[in-house]
């Protein structure tokens, strides 16, 4: 499936490459990405998608090849510019010192606050709003890590919604949460692509959550894009035969019109 094209993307990745070391992980990586849709990011284990999601985060440099971001190549916005575009939830995270929960949430905002003061009344908000649509206002005084790794995960995620920034980028960022905060993390995602213009990249390990969730899914596998399209066209039994080697029955849902993958166990 070929990549979509669009006039003015929000990311735009031209000829990438990328290798730790001899490494080769990406070979002649070409990708647009538009605003305001929920992307789903999938493949098999190795296949490079947190990989993927460093690079557009700039964490990480192509070793050949240019990534976009608007109007100029990722590399030439500073740290603090970007920090008030991008936000990451990372899937693991850990703090050595015993932060409490607000605070956590409120690093969120340090992109947003200039140097030596303090946080405006909207800062405030952002925090309250953030730990509110997470369900963890009742752990904003707990130190992190007095927390279960689900709680800190939450926590995280506050943080991020704190930012407030034009995309979202996750990587595998539910996996360690039950089905319940799992599926409420990704309605909070839905409804704010929908109504804000949210833009989210997200990781995704669970299938059935991304063809639920997701606007279009980008599959990866060896060092290639496979596939990039709507939930509605990458969800084929024959293409997850040939990407993930697992048989499965495709079904729509009546009411979204997105695809229910059942899998078929010998």
């Amino acid at each position: 499936m070929n990549t979509r094209q669009q006039e003015h993307p929000l990311f735009l990745l031209t000829d990438l490459c990328f290798a730790y070391r001899q490494n080769r992980v990406f070979e002649n990586i070409d990708l647009q990405l538009q605003s305001g849709k929920f992307y789903g990011l999938i493949g098999a284990n190795g296949s490079g998608k947190s990989t993927l999601l460093e690079l557009l985060m700039g964490t990480l440099s192509p070793l050949s090849g240019i990534i976009r971001y608007k109007d100029k190549t990722l590399a030439n916005y500073s740290r603090q510019e970007l920090a008030t575009k991008l936000a990451l939830v990372p899937q693991h995270f850990s703090m050595d010192f015993e932060y409490r929960v607000r605070d956590v949430v409120l690093m969120g905002r340090h992109p947003h606050i200039p140097r030596f003061s303090l946080p405006s009344g909207h800062d405030n908000e952002a925090v309250e709003q953030a730990m509110e649509t997470m369900d963890i206002n009742h752990l904003q005084n707990r130190h992190i890590i007095a927390l279960s790794g689900g709680e800190l995960q939450r926590v995280v995620m506050a943080r991020a919604l704190a930012q407030e920034t034009e995309v979202l980028i996750l990587d595998e960022a539910t996996s360690n949460l039950d089905i319940q905060h799992t599926i409420g993390i990704m309605q909070v995602m839905r409804k704010r692509v929908a109504e804000k213009g949210l833009t989210v990249i997200a990781a995704i390990h669970d299938l059935n959550l991304a063809a639920a969730f997701c606007d279009d899914c980008i599959v990866l596998k060896e060092g290639h894009i496979f596939a990039n399209a709507s939930v509605q066209e990458i969800f084929t039994s024959d293409l997850l035969q040939s990407v993930f080697s697992v048989e499965a029955t495709i079904n729509q849902d009546t009411e979204t019109h997105h695809p229910q993958i059942q899998f078929r166990y010998q």
